[in-house]
């Protein structure tokens, strides 16, 4: 009778061990979850930080200078194209495109090539210049490449000393980061997810678990605790609904469809694809030449909209917004800049650039309506909707709108007017540009894959030769 209860109190001791040992495992997991999501948080507050004082110095030295940005644009492009190519050939862009290559590629060595952190660091500086210099950039596409990396390396630490992460792959700690990147960034916790949901899992199998989507809101989160609950962009304060509002709705998403598709057609082609026939081979054997011309039409378009179209182009937006004139040349020439700067192969994102295309566009589209509707409204309408067809993620462009702008009232009408941009925007590209972008690079590590395979044969096959000469000598 003893020897059984003995026994008893033993089993149950044991029981309530191994339940306090997987609480503990929990809690330690749980915690470096929140360590990770607080480390993306962190970088993405200090990318911001650079950017912002990157556009401030460059608003003051190009105000006071203005025939100066003829030589800083042109000279700082070629020297970012010589050596982004040169040292850091892995951030060049928007940053998007590598995570989802990442995370597209096969289990091997190579997977996190694209995100390695030493490497992707190299994203905050690069960016910080060409802000600078007065190139058409954003940080919310490097941002994501840059959560991705940190969360990456981080999970790498975690598992190597067997603290967390196990039941994780290298897929969802990718997703992880590169959503909460951007939920920090554009200070929208829920847009981070619907990116993740959207953009990150298009066409690839990712287990969208409670931890993944946790690590997420809470990078976001975790910024609005430290900048507070501020939309990127001031409160939108517009109009909500007016008489025919599914013409305006269609109006502003065929436009921005159209311009969104022309876009990306451009960005998907390049420099030399869109070029001549007859300059294509020049265009590919001298690129840094090429970086300082399009620096030239940059520094132009600079001038003629009065700096409207350097960095991210944010106070355009909030002109616009708040029912401000700004010009309607800026639509345009915004698009055009922001191409002319990804094609030099420079490392920023398209993002917000994007935003202040589509803000141009309706500010326009309300100048040629002879104004009988809140312009307030269409540039709304029309940032989600470019930015739609630029990417075709109807879904996230009109949640990051909504959330950067707390436009939450309009909501309905920004993801049926991105859902028609979206799909008029197939028309110009058929494949959504991040991902043939994403294609490009994965394309690339594996030639570089299989050159370090060829020259490793080549090497055995030396050794083998050289081994043989010294057998038949002896």
């Amino acid at each position: 009778m003893l020897k059984r209860l003995t026994q008893k109190i033993r089993h149950f001791i044991h029981r309530k061990l191994r339940q306090s040992y997987r609480i503990s495992r929990k809690t330690i997991e749980f915690s470096c979850l929140l360590i990770g999501a607080a480390l993306v948080s962190l970088f993405s507050l200090g990318f911001a930080k650079f950017a912002d004082l990157a556009l401030h110095w460059n608003a003051q030295w190009s105000a006071k200078y203005p025939y100066a940005v003829w030589l800083v644009l042109p000279l700082g492009l070629a020297f970012l194209a010589w050596f982004t190519a040169k040292y850091t050939p892995y951030v060049s862009g928007s940053g998007i495109p590598q995570v989802i290559a990442s995370i597209d590629m096969p289990y091997s060595a190579n997977k996190s090539k694209l995100i390695a952190f030493g490497q992707t660091l190299w994203k905050i500086p690069l960016t910080f210049l060409a802000m600078l210099f007065g190139a058409s950039v954003g940080r919310e596409g490097p941002s994501v490449q840059v959560g991705a990396a940190v969360m990456y390396a981080w999970g790498n630490v975690c598992r190597r000393h067997g603290l967390a992460f196990k039941g994780l792959n290298a897929n969802e700690l990718m997703a992880t980061g590169a959503a909460g990147g951007l939920a920090a960034a554009f200070n929208a916790p829920l847009a981070g997810v619907i990116f993740a949901i959207e953009e990150l899992g298009r066409g690839i199998l990712l287990r969208w678990e409670r931890r993944v989507l946790l690590g997420v809101l809470t990078a976001g989160f975790i910024l609005v605790a430290i900048e507070g609950n501020n939309p990127y962009f001031p409160n939108y304060q517009g109009e909500t609904s007016v008489p025919y509002m599914f013409l305006w709705v269609m109006l502003c998403g065929v436009v921005s469809g159209i311009f969104g598709g022309i876009f990306a057609k451009l960005l998907a082609k390049g420099v030399a694809g869109s070029a001549p026939a007859k300059i294509r081979g020049w265009i590919r054997r001298h690129p840094i030449y090429t970086a300082f011309i399009l620096g030239l039409i940059l520094a132009g378009l600079g001038t003629f909209t009065h700096g409207q179209t350097y960095g991210t182009g944010y106070d355009v937006v909030t002109q616009a917004l708040s029912g401000a004139e700004i010009g309607s040349e800026v639509g345009i020439s915004k698009l055009f800049a922001t191409v002319a700067t990804y094609w030099t192969g420079t490392a920023g994102g398209i993002f917000t650039p994007s935003l202040t295309t589509g803000a141009g566009i309706g500010a326009q589209i309300w100048a040629l309506t002879g104004g009988i509707v809140d312009q307030r409204l269409l540039v709304l309408l029309c940032m989600a909707a470019f930015l739609a067809g630029a990417t075709q993620s109807p879904v996230t462009a009109s949640v990051v709108v909504m959330e950067m702008t707390s436009s939450e009232p309009v909501l309905f009408w920004l993801l049926i007017c991105s859902l028609i941009a979206s799909i008029i925007s197939r028309q110009f590209n058929a494949k959504p540009f991040y991902h043939f972008a994403a294609g490009r690079f994965r394309q690339r590590i594996q030639e570089e894959a299989k050159q370090q395979e060829a020259i490793k044969q080549d090497a055995v096959k030396q050794e083998v030769t050289k081994q043989a000469v010294q057998e038949e000598t002896k």
